[in-house]
């Protein structure tokens, strides 16, 4: 059952890298005390995720931030060398990238979707949630992959 606004965003363990190589970190810590705006990927280096999704998030960062934002987080079933590598290949230094390798998180939110057909294998589903202090309160999820409607930066940016 997906995650729903007025929830308790999943415990999970994602990844992200520091200058001593990946790192796991819990959902709880993660979001904790915090405004987040997390958006999800189905995958790093695709071509609607590199050409709208994230650059969007990026040239609005500091827009998003002064809505009462303390992070932006992507995240993408990826690993975090890959997702690491994306941030720095899109300039994201205000983005914190995030893998969830093992669709862990994805799958506790609900938010996974089998794309095997096109050899993808499980991903995320394209969303955007606002998550304060641990609880989903605004989400809007893509109804298939390649739209980027109600979970692009500027869409987010409305609802904040």
């Amino acid at each position: 059952m997906p995650v729903n606004v007025g929830d308790k965003l999943p415990t999970a363990t994602v990844f992200h890298m520091t200058e001593s190589g990946p790192s796991g970190v819990s959902t709880d810590e993660l979001f904790a005390n915090k405004k987040v705006v997390m958006f999800a990927v189905p995958g790093a280096f695709t071509p609607t995720c590199s050409a709208a999704h994230l650059p969007g998030f990026v040239v609005n960062a500091d827009a998003i931030k002064a809505k009462g934002v303390d992070a932006i987080v992507c995240m993408s079933v990826n690993d975090p060398f890959v997702m690491a590598a994306w941030g720095q290949s899109q300039n994201a230094d205000a983005i914190q990238m995030v893998a969830d390798p093992g669709a862990e998180l994805t799958k506790a939110m609900g938010l996974d979707i089998d794309l095997s057909g096109p050899g993808l294998g499980v991903r995320s589903k394209r969303f955007a949630a606002v998550v304060d202090n641990g609880v989903v309160t605004d989400l809007a999820v893509e109804a298939s992959p390649p739209e980027h409607t109600v979970s692009s930066a500027e869409s987010v940016l409305e609802r904040l």
